[in-house]
């Protein structure tokens, strides 16, 4: 079974998002969403399709034997964040919005997506190793990092959306923490006297710094991540 705090945190921010979103006003999806061109309502289904991936790389035999990379690797700026597969990925959330009934129904789905990955992934092999649709080799636990990081990084773009404080959970900043920190966290945090939802929104680029903040962070072993 595959396990971890990832795993978990997964769960976590996947249900706190539905518990929120679930209670939104469906007119409030129309504004517009900090990931232009996006609004909030076609920045949720990429969310949604975001968390599909895992059952759709489930269901495929398990890659041969190859090059692997981590989660941080997965971040890397080649081919998947050039203008050609950003465009698709506009279009494809776009789309998705435009199919998708009104908030009711969109958040049963995303409560049912996050769901059956979180079953699946249970019921995974500690060891599974999946291929990615950028074509990595990844341990089914690496590439759940990455959906825990798109759940709290959209979560808080979301919520700016919304106009809402942020709801990142514990678990899943301590995911990310780790990915864009990985001399740890509970420094930087004491000498910035930042809590972990702005600090999270800092070493992701959803907050403008000063120059003093990056050096900070760079002091602290930031670790910049491509992110689309």
């Amino acid at each position: 079974m595959a396990s971890g705090p990832a795993v978990d945190a997964f769960a976590t921010e996947a249900g706190r998002l539905t518990e929120i979103i679930s209670g939104v006003d469906d007119a409030a999806l129309d504004r517009a969403s900090p990931c232009q061109p996006w609004t909030v309502r076609e920045l949720l289904c990429h969310v949604r399709i975001g968390v599909g991936r895992v059952p759709a790389m489930l269901a495929e035999p398990e890659p041969p034997p190859g090059p692997m990379v981590d989660a941080p690797g997965y971040y890397r700026p080649d081919h998947r964040f050039s203008p050609a597969v950003n465009d698709d990925r506009i279009a494809t959330a776009q789309r998705a919005a435009r199919a998708a009934g009104p908030l009711p129904a969109l958040a049963r789905e995303l409560d049912q997506a996050w769901r059956e990955a979180w079953a699946l992934l249970r019921g995974a092999p500690q060891g599974r190793v999946v291929r990615t649709r950028h074509g990595d080799r990844m341990l089914l636990t690496e590439f759940v990092r990455t959906r825990v990081l798109e759940l709290a990084v959209h979560g808080l773009d979301l919520a700016a959306g919304l106009d809402r404080p942020p709801w990142l959970t514990d678990a899943a900043a301590a995911v990310v923490e780790e990915l864009v920190l990985p001399a740890g966290s509970a420094r930087l945090l004491e000498e910035a006297g930042w809590d972990r939802p702005t600090l999270v929104a800092m070493a992701t680029g959803r907050l403008p710094f000063r120059p003093s903040d990056a050096a900070l962070m760079e002091r602290h072993g930031l670790r910049r991540l491509a992110l689309g």
